[in-house]
């Protein structure tokens, strides 16, 4: 079986919603008009049917709650999503394994409440969030009870990365383009997230959490030297700030903490990035994903058959590690 761990979807009558409540969707919205099986669910199955024996794990698609709402609206529309969802996989429980729950980091007292209302009462099996809220990073004080329930919970956090057009390549430009924001700029956002996780300490605080990250691992596994030795005099290239004193407060060298992300398989179907990222982050902290309906799912499984894995690895990546994450 094939378990696709990390694919996207326009649950029941959210996407009208949410086009009527932030109907300037932008870039990202233009790209989800155009990808019928986000929203139709006859075609999505249609399209699922081409691949056997083959489950989805389901979540919103980006844009971010945070960057298109209110407070107000977003914790709405993250409970409106979440109930659909839920509702989806109970009623089609031969194609979807579960969802990740969304939620509106604008409240936290609210996204707080969604996350429990969500795992609680109608079964996710974790949560979705971005690697920043509307400009601000994760490793605020503000965003550590997320962090400490999944903890708790002993569910994944799914971490989608975030940047728009909005966020120029050059100074002397007011929009990046070429769309180079997303081509380069979701890796860049993803390997940023993550190393501010690990600095601030959030595996020492929490050894055994487990955090998805989409596009395996972002720039991680292909600057390892730069992410590990190269960061091991971090403080000595700046002179405005004082903080030659992170990495002596982590409890472990540094890059050890880049392996306890967990990495997804959805690169578009890129054998030699798949084959990277499986060799970085190990069999066991690599996960099936395609990025479905986004990115060519039968390209993505032949990479994955064409690096030869041995069989027990091979079920592992597949499905068996997804199981035991999401607690199957």
């Amino acid at each position: 079986m094939l378990i696709d761990i990390y694919t996207h979807i326009f649950p029941g009558t959210f996407y009208e919603q949410m086009s009527k409540a932030a109907p300037r969707l932008g870039n990202i919205g233009k790209r989800m008009q155009a990808v019928v099986p986000v929203y139709n669910i006859e075609e999505r199955f249609r399209k699922m049917d081409a691949y056997g024996d083959y489950k989805q794990l389901i979540s919103l698609p980006p844009p971010p709650l945070e960057d298109i709402t209110d407070t107000e609206t977003g914790t709405h529309l993250a409970r409106v999503a979440n109930d659909a969802m839920a509702e989806v996989c109970i009623k089609h429980p031969d194609r979807f394994v579960g969802f990740a729950a969304a939620l509106c980091m604008l409240d936290m007292e609210g996204a707080m409440e969604e996350l429990h209302r969500s795992i609680k009462d109608l079964g996710a099996r974790g949560v979705q969030i971005f690697t920043n809220v509307n400009g601000e990073p994760l490793d605020k004080l503000k965003y550590l009870p997320l962090f400490n329930a999944m903890a708790e919970y002993d569910l994944p956090i799914w971490m989608h990365p975030s940047r728009g057009a909005e966020m120029s390549d050059y100074r002397g430009e007011e929009r990046s383009r070429y769309e180079m924001w997303w081509c380069f700029g979701w890796p860049y956002e993803t390997s940023v997230a993550m190393a501010r996780l690990v600095y601030c300490g959030m595996y020492d605080r929490h050894p055994d959490l487990k955090i998805i990250t989409h596009h395996m691992g972002g720039m991680i596994p292909y600057f390892d030297g730069r992410v590990g030795p190269g960061m091991d005099v971090l403080g000595a290239r700046t002179t405005d700030e004082d903080i030659t004193g992170i990495l002596p407060a982590l409890k472990k060298p540094h890059a050890e903490y880049f392996k306890n992300f967990y990495a997804d398989t959805a690169m578009f179907g890129a054998t030699l990035g798949i084959e990277c990222g499986v060799k970085y982050f190990g069999v066991g902290h690599t996960v099936f994903s395609t990025d479905f309906p986004f990115a060519p799912t039968a390209k993505t499984i032949e990479a994955i058959n064409s690096l030869e894995l041995e069989r027990n690895d091979l079920e592992a990546l597949f499905e068996g590690n997804a199981k035991r994450l999401m607690k199957l």
